[in-house]
C-alpha cells in the first residue's frame, strides 16, 4: 500500500496522469470515496496519461463510457446500479475480455464485478485544507504492486 496527500484537484489529476502512463490493456482500477471527492478528476488524469483526447466525464447515467487512446479505455460508474444483474445486462464480462484499461468509480459496491487482481484506489477528504485529499493505493496482485511502486517513485515528491 502507498498513500499520499494531494493538496489540489490539479495535483490529483497529475497523479492520475502518471498512473495512466503506467497502465496497459487489461489493467483494472477501482476507485472509491464519497461523492465529490475527486474520483472523476483523478480518472481524467489517468485518461490523459493513456493518451485519450476526448473530454472525460462521469458516466453515471450510461454506466460505461468508451474512449480511444493508447489502448481502449472503459470508464464505468457503478453508483446508480441496484444490482450486479444490471452489469451482466450490459455485457460487463465482455468489457473485461476486451483487454482495455477499465477505470471504475464505486467499484467497491459490486466486488463480484472485479477480477481477482486489480488496483484499488481510495480517495478521501482530509484536513486542514478543504481541497486536500488522501489518496491510498492498494494493489491486489503483484502486477499492481509493481505499478504502485513505480508510481510512488515518480510521484513521491508530491507527497
Amino acid at each position: 500500500m502507498w498513500e499520499l496527500i494531494s493538496r489540489s484537484p490539479r495535483v490529483t489529476e497529475m497523479i492520475g496522469e502518471e498512473l495512466g502512463r503506467l497502465l496497459a490493456g487489461g489493467d483494472v482500477v477501482s476507485l472509491s470515496g464519497s461523492l465529490g471527492v475527486g474520483k472523476t478528476v483523478f480518472i481524467q488524469g489517468v485518461a490523459r496519461g493513456l493518451e485519450v483526447d476526448d473530454p472525460v466525464t462521469s458516466p453515471s447515467f450510461m454506466i460505461v463510457q468508451e474512449y480511444g487512446g493508447r489502448c481502449p479505455v472503459f470508464h464505468a460508474d457503478f453508483y446508480r446500479l441496484s444490482s450486479y444483474r444490471e452489469l451482466e445486462g450490459i455485457g460487463w464480462d465482455d468489457y473485461l475480455r476486451r483487454r482495455g484499461v477499465i477505470l471504475i468509480e464505486w467499484g467497491n459496491l459490486f466486488p463480484e464485478a472485479l477480477p481477482s487482481e486489480f488496483l484499488q484506489i481510495d480517495i478521501n477528504q482530509t484536513e486542514p485544507i478543504e481541497t486536500a485529499r488522501l489518496i491510498r493505493f492498494e494493489p491486489r496482485g503483484g502486477h499492481y504492486g509493481a505499478i504502485v511502486k513505480e508510481l510512488a517513485d515518480r510521484c513521491g515528491y508530491l507527497a
